[in-house]
């Protein structure tokens, strides 16, 4: 199939070139240039502008920052160039209210497809793809979902699918938070990091989503591709959602203040590993 991807941070790149490998052509965007350079050299053509990128496109899929990136996009140009047959692919992390209006804008021909995994998983075919929205969609888009991933969770419809994204980044989130604090107590008792490394390095109360951080939060010092910025931006829709149903989080409300800390103080392009960094000082100061 012929497929644009609209996004080219970490994420859209790994889609990308996912996608390349499954033998589809692929048109990519990208609103500042010269981040597409990988996965141009495996094959991908880079558009100039969103019209020409979805172009004869079976397929167009955004992957973008936040709400404002993505209603910026898809109903800008997106809407007014994409085809009356192309289906529109949402993987970004937005929230619920956002996603039921693109199914609105797009009827019969949207789906939200958030992705849980890393880019090095999204790679390797290894991460989950959560599909939201017409069943006859998902079945039209069986090659690239085939090429992407063998799981991919069906929901009925797309704010549920984004509902299903943001619990999970919730839980991620706080588990890296915890773990960051047992560093903590561990250190303020005496304990060396290369001991808290032995204690709980191979600990089963270690989830294994979470070992994959494990040595950026004990260290600080991991390459950054889910940023504190989108951290506390996940970690505030995950709250939205359980206020609307007027359900209180204290603990998720929390996490949410520590991750926009982190990102105030300087870390706003490191990756949530580095929360862990909010604790090297006085315990006292982390939530002033």
């Amino acid at each position: 199939m012929h497929v644009a991807v609209l996004g080219m941070g970490r994420m859209g790149r790994a889609l990308a070139a996912r996608l390349l490998e499954g033998g589809h052509g692929v048109a990519v965007w990208n609103r500042s240039k010269g981040k597409a350079s990988d996965v141009m050299s495996a094959g991908a053509w880079e558009a100039h502008s969103v019209t020409d990128a979805v172009d004869g496109a079976d397929v167009a899929i955004t992957m973008l920052a936040n709400d404002d990136a993505v209603r910026a996009v898809a109903l800008g140009e997106l809407r007014s160039s994409i085809g009356a047959k192309s289906i529109y692919v949402d993987c970004s992390t937005v929230s619920p209210q956002l996603s039921g209006e693109l199914a609105e804008t797009f009827p019969a021909r949207f789906l939200a497809m958030p992705v849980v995994g890393s880019p090095v998983a999204v790679r390797a075919g290894q991460a989950v793809f959560l599909a939201g929205g017409n069943a006859g969609v998902v079945d039209h888009l069986r090659p690239v979902l085939s090429s992407l991933s063998k799981t991919v969770r069906r929901y009925d419809t797309a704010p549920l699918a984004i509902t299903a994204k943001l619990a999970t980044n919730l839980l991620l989130l706080s588990e890296v938070v915890a773990l960051a604090e047992s560093f903590a107590v561990g250190r303020s008792g005496g304990l060396s990091d290369d001991q808290l490394r032995d204690l709980l390095g191979t600990s089963p109360l270690v989830a294994p989503g979470l070992k994959n951080r494990f040595e950026g939060v004990l260290t600080g010092s991991q390459e950054g591709w889910w940023t504190t910025v989108l951290g506390a931006k996940d970690a505030g829709l995950a709250l939205d959602i359980a206020q609307d149903a007027d359900v209180e989080l204290p603990a998720a409300q929390v996490v949410h203040r520590l991750y926009e800390k982190a990102a105030a103080s300087g870390l706003d392009d490191a990756d949530i590993a580095t929360v862990t960094e909010l604790y090297r000082g006085a315990a006292t100061t982390v939530l002033r």
